[in-house]
């Protein structure tokens, strides 16, 4: 019967997984009218935005009306002049409307894997980056005049109701120069009273830029907005403004779409981001909040549903101005990938961006964790020149440091499992007196000197490691599109064909099985029959779960358990030297008021 249930149960579980890629998918919406001025029809490339009609985005579409739900996505303005300024790493592409940035390509980082064609941060977006917003008559709508430009600094001004002058100057590290990072950019606005009289400033705003999904593959885990108040980082996710749900009926979460949210708070910088890269902004002097949006972008190349993005502007207040004063709002913009070691450098803990100590990963320490090992394993690359074999080295070495703590799990979880008869025998034997079976169990421990918690405390030490290598392996921009083996990209699954639809990812079958082997072999104390089952489905639960996990994770996984598999084998052999407590083997110690306990004798199995 068991066997029947245990086939039962498997073969629905790869039915609801398997539908998970073969259900029906959303219609694609009809395309739009064409627009004058509107891209002309590429063929699709592979994680690049694209219409429902198939064609690909390259540069701002025409407008898009806005709504009260999403931000509206910004059109292309024929009349823009675009200024550009560039080193080894990065190219800015300035707008006069605005002054502002309109996108930044990363020389280092393909758009798709085997292009030489860059990634475009802010290709598609709700406004320029670091426009001015809240302050009418100088937003992005506004044309600047040129002032001066090299390769590396560009200088925008436009005077506001014959009031005020507004310059804006972005500087961005020459090559070769090593002063600062090089994805970094140092940006003043000077905001100067031409007239005779005080001139009040509104308080204004600095847009942060549009982050977006990188490709199919993107769950938006990492899309969202951050921002860091001096001492704690906050994270604004896209469901934060999404509203329904199951529990919104009962108050939990919003009913409808929040139009935008705001954080009014010390703003020490605030960010965008995705999972491989970001926008940071960090002011002169600490801003006073954020204001959240998010933006409906094409679908991606491939999918039909259309990408929701998220944008925000960072908000400041501006002092009033004597006659002929002046006042700067100032800061560095990073624009460029999620690298610990180099946001690491910064002063005011932006590397929080990367989220080590996100979820599980904050109560077991991960964000402190995590950070040592990214570290550790970019060395390790560097050394060894293959990130796939990077993470095999310090996956062994993470088990290498914890094997005194798994091993002392792996004896105590063996000696239990030799307990196990003695310990039915006492559960029949006081079944019906609660007091006198802890009493009794606690005796057998003495006896046989055995720790019930002796499998668990060791665990709990390693944890931490496990998590926050784990948790670092997510987000870490350096493993996007490096090959290991059969795997064409790391930060992605694995996939080498697909029948009817269904993917195949080779690594976390691989996983699925170490860890099926690795159930087998290891000691299970637990006798209870639904236990028991939940332990033999717990391989083939794991693997659905993790299928789509990045190959770097699912390599991890999957070495991981085949060290544990080895050693676990060690143990058994090990521990099979180990006296087995006798059939008589009663508690010999004495009970409450001196009485000593009966012996007890295991139950003899029927049939």
């Amino acid at each position: 019967m068991d066997k029947k249930n245990t086939t039962i149960g498997v073969l629905l579980l790869l039915v609801g997984f398997v539908s998970l890629y073969l259900a029906p998918r959303p219609e694609p919406v009809a395309p739009p009218a064409p627009t004058p001025g509107a891209v002309p029809a590429t063929p699709a490339v592979e994680g690049q935005p694209v219409t429902p009609s198939g064609t690909v985005i390259n540069a701002v579409p025409a407008p898009v009306p806005s709504s009260t739900t999403f931000a509206a996505l910004a059109g292309e303005n024929t009349d823009a002049t675009i200024t550009v300024l560039a080193n080894d790493h990065v190219e800015l592409r300035l707008t006069d409307f605005g002054g502002a940035i309109r996108d930044v390509a990363f020389k280092k980082y393909a758009a798709v894997r085997g292009s030489t064609e860059p990634f475009v941060f802010n290709l598609l977006h709700a406004s320029p980056i670091l426009a001015l917003s809240e302050f009418p008559g100088l937003g992005q709508e506004t044309q600047f005049s040129l002032v001066s430009s090299t390769a590396t600094e560009a200088i925008y001004r436009a005077t506001f109701e014959n009031r005020i002058e507004v310059t804006r100057r972005y500087a961005l590290r020459a090559p070769g120069d090593t002063s600062g990072d090089p994805y970094r950019i140092h940006h003043e606005t000077t905001f100067r009273n031409l007239t005779e009289q005080t001139v009040s400033l509104p308080r204004t705003a600095l847009n942060l830029g549009t982050a977006s999904l990188i490709d199919g593959n993107d769950t938006g885990q990492y899309l969202n907005v951050a921002t860091y108040d001096g001492e704690d980082a906050h994270f604004i996710d896209r469901g934060d403004l999404q509203g329904g749900g199951f529990l919104s009926g009962v108050g939990i979460g919003n009913r409808a779409d929040l139009p935008f949210l705001e954080r009014t708070e010390p703003t020490v910088w605030a960010s965008v981001k995705n999972q491989f890269f970001a926008s940071i902004f960090t002011p002169e002097k600490p801003g006073v909040g954020v204001l959240v949006r998010r933006i409906e972008l094409p679908p991606l190349a491939g999918s039909t549903v259309p990408t929701i993005g998220m944008t925000a502007a960072a908000r400041f207040e501006l002092p009033a101005l004597a006659p002929a004063a002046s006042t700067i709002l100032s800061g560095e913009l990073y624009v460029g990938p999620k690298e610990y070691t180099r946001l690491d450098k910064f002063a005011h803990r932006e590397d929080l961006i990367m989220q080590f100590n996100r979820g599980m990963g904050k109560i077991f320490l991960s964000g402190i964790v995590a950070p040592a090992l990214n570290k550790l394993m970019k060395a390790t690359y560097n050394f060894i020149g293959n990130w796939g074999v990077a993470i095999i080295v310090m996956t062994i070495f993470l088990k290498v440091i914890s094997l005194p703590f798994t091993l002392a799990a792996s004896k105590s979880a063996k000696r239990m499992q030799k307990l196990q008869p003695l310990m039915q025998a006492v559960r029949e034997k006081y079944k019906d007196n609660p007091q006198k079976l802890n009493q009794a169990t606690m005796e057998l421990f003495k006896e046989h000197k055995v720790n019930p918690a002796g499998g668990c405390i060791p665990i709990l030490i390693t944890i931490p490691l496990f998590i926050g290598f784990f948790t670092m392996l997510m987000g870490t921009a350096e493993l996007r599109f490096q090959s290991f083996l059969w795997a064409k990209d790391l930060s992605a699954p694995d996939t080498v064909a697909r029948i009817f639809g269904l993917p195949i990812n080779i690594m976390p079958l691989l996983m699925g099985v170490t860890m099926f082997f690795q159930m087998k072999i290891t000691p299970t104390p637990a006798t209870d029959n639904m236990q028991a089952k939940i332990f033999k489905f717990m391989p083939f639960f794991f693997t659905a779960i993790c299928y789509n996990f990045s190959c770097a994770l699912a390599l991890y996984s999957t070495i991981n358990g085949l060290f544990t598999i080895g050693q676990q084998l060690v143990v058994n052999k090990y521990t099979k030297t180990d006296p087995t407590p006798t059939p008589l083997g009663v508690p010999s110690g004495t009970g409450k008021g001196g009485k000593r306990i009966k012996n007890v004798t295991p139950p003899k199995k029927k049939g």
